[in-house]
């Protein structure tokens, strides 16, 4: 017990006293699934295309805007959510190629493949660009349960 007194005390008197740093606090938006080898051969029509997709969940009790908030893999291809409020407790996919956007269900509007089959990270950005999640998979399977 002295020593640790003592050690205590030279770490103090020396300015050496460092602090635990609290946990990062996860974020209420996340990653929940990637579902990054979409069914079937990768094409690329349409229908290929939005067989790709990111599923993103609110854990909170409140609803979230998404305004400007990005989702990209490694290569740097970026999805930007525009005006977007994600509901309590609900989901949204963000789906590689075209269609309407919805509550439940968004889309990247691209003409090809964003996820790579053989391994890749999924990051999710907040408007003001910093990290709030992130998935990484590998080689096998079609889906990840981040």
């Amino acid at each position: 017990m002295r020593i640790c007194a003592a050690l205590m005390a030279f770490a103090c008197g020396a300015g050496l006293v460092a602090f635990a740093a609290p946990a990062e606090a996860a974020s209420v938006i996340q990653i929940y699934r990637v579902y990054y080898n979409s069914p079937g051969s990768d094409t690329g029509s349409n229908t290929s295309l939005n067989g790709e997709w990111v599923q993103l969940k609110n854990t909170s009790r409140t609803s979230r805007s998404l305004k400007s908030w990005k989702l990209k893999d490694k290569t740097g291809y970026t999805y930007t959510f525009g005006t977007f409020t994600l509901g309590a407790g609900k989901y949204v996919t963000v789906r590689t190629g075209k269609g309407t956007n919805t509550t439940t269900n968004r889309y990247w509007g691209r003409s090809w493949y964003v996820w790579n089959n053989t391994g890749d990270t999924a990051y999710l950005r907040n408007s003001a660009g910093t990290l709030m999640d992130s998935c990484s998979w590998g080689r096998t399977g079609s889906s990840k349960y981040c």
